[in-house]
């Protein structure tokens, strides 16, 4: 569609399956699910589902001075781009340049904070014992307020407060932004923290798995006959996007190119998934990135393991690229990461062109009838040299994404 070429050139991730590029390219050959029992689930009164996926991380180096305002799914996002911004050699002065923006985003901010505040507010009905901060770990844009912060960000601050579609919104909105011009440099990523809030959530809808409680690495399956429903994760991903003149002047590393975006909404619904609003964004990310839909080697799905979602997606992926694409579902391994989910797979998505592999369908032993018929990838890694791949990701209100990364 015109305008500057978009590289990434620096990564940073903590997740279930690993905190590395390296780790979760190993995890999802070797098929490692970062899926476990969680304790605390089972102290809520009628909470079906015992599962969730949390991510493996230290967090306690960060200095306390300057982390107040954060709560857990922020810290999450500073360990992710911390790495991201070493990654890509970014120097401070060129962070607080004006030319470089950020784009983040989650479903919310820190549980803990919001019951805290409440708490105090409404049944101590006093205003003394809440601190100053506590609000900032709970606003919805608490990481890209405290990325910003922390990293003195001086460009354009694009918050996406999107569900699941968080991470991906951000990097669109990031790669939009250096395609126009508009920033040389775009921070941007997905984090969520992992909280019994979310695992009531999806519990109260019917849509939490809950009968492989004692099997926990048997889920979550998409696309399987013998799904259940999701499992809840957390975690954070950070992708830095360069002007590729830019990136080529000083050297950097390139992981690969965006070359296609885009988002839209279904307008129907608020929670039920729709097959044409899904078949329209992936026709729409072609058409950016001026691809036949025979050109895709391979899509990430959003496939989360629940009943209508994952028929609605493999329809729409069947009508708009074919029956021959690979496709695989990397939840299977990190369970549902929410609003980070967008920005982990799309790592997902470059450990694949990087390592020259598709990583399977974990869990996927038999494709439900009601699926369309595609090229699941199942049982072990698939070899392969994917040069362009699609990762496409839905939301509540139907709010689709579809990325297209292209090998550099």
């Amino acid at each position: 569609m015109g305008g500057h070429r978009v590289v990434i050139t620096g990564v940073g991730v903590t997740s279930p399956i690993g905190n590395s590029l390296d780790e979760i390219s190993a995890a999802l050959r070797e098929g490692r699910s970062g899926v476990r029992q969680i304790p605390a689930l089972g102290e809520i009164a009628n909470m079906k589902t015992r599962l969730g996926a949390p991510a493996e991380v230290d967090l306690s180096p960060f200095p306390k001075k300057r982390t107040r305002t954060m709560g857990r799914v922020a810290l999450l996002s500073t360990f992710a781009t911390q790495n991201a911004i070493a990654d890509a050699g970014l120097d401070p002065e060129r962070l607080s340049s004006g030319h470089v923006g950020l784009a983040y985003g989650s479903t919310g901010g820190t549980s803990a904070a919001v019951v805290d505040f409440v708490e105090k507010l409404y049944f101590n009905r006093s205003l003394d014992a809440i601190q100053s901060a506590t609000y900032l770990k709970f606003m919805s844009h608490t990481c890209a307020a405290n990325l910003a912060q922390y990293f003195a960000i001086r460009g354009r601050v694009v918050t996406t407060c999107s569900a699941c579609v968080s991470g991906s919104q951000a990097i669109g909105a990031g790669y939009e932004a250096v395609r126009g011009g508009q920033q040389e440099v775009m921070i941007c990523g997905g984090a969520e923290e992992m909280d019994v809030v979310h695992a009531a959530i999806f519990d109260v809808m019917y849509a939490a798995s809950s009968r492989y409680n004692d099997q926990p690495t048997e889920s979550p399956r998409p696309f399987d006959a013998d799904r259940d429903g999701l499992v809840v994760g957390e975690g954070a991903a950070t992708l830095v996007l360069e002007r590729y003149d830019h990136a080529r002047a000083r050297g950097a590393r390139v992981y690969g190119e965006i070359v296609g975006f885009a988002t839209n909404c279904d307008g129907l619904h608020m929670t039920a998934p729709s097959e044409d609003g899904m078949a329209r964004v992936i026709e729409l990310a072609l058409a950016d990135a001026q691809l036949a839909p025979d050109r895709i080697d391979y899509v990430n799905a959003h496939a989360t393991a629940t009943d209508l979602g994952d028929v609605c997606e493999s329809r729409a992926v069947l009508r708009t690229l074919g029956a021959k694409v690979p496709i695989s579902s990397t939840k299977g391994f990190t369970g549902h990461t929410l609003g980070a989910c967008g920005a982990i797979e799309s790592l997902f998505c470059l450990a694949m062109i990087r390592d020259g592999f598709l990583a399977p369908n974990r869990n996927l032993a038999r494709p439900h009838p009601d699926c369309a018929s595609l090229d699941y990838v199942i049982g072990a890694p698939r070899a392969a040299g994917p040069a362009l791949v699609m990762n496409n990701n839905f939301a509540f209100a139907g709010i689709n994404t579809s990325l297209v990364f292209k090998a550099v």
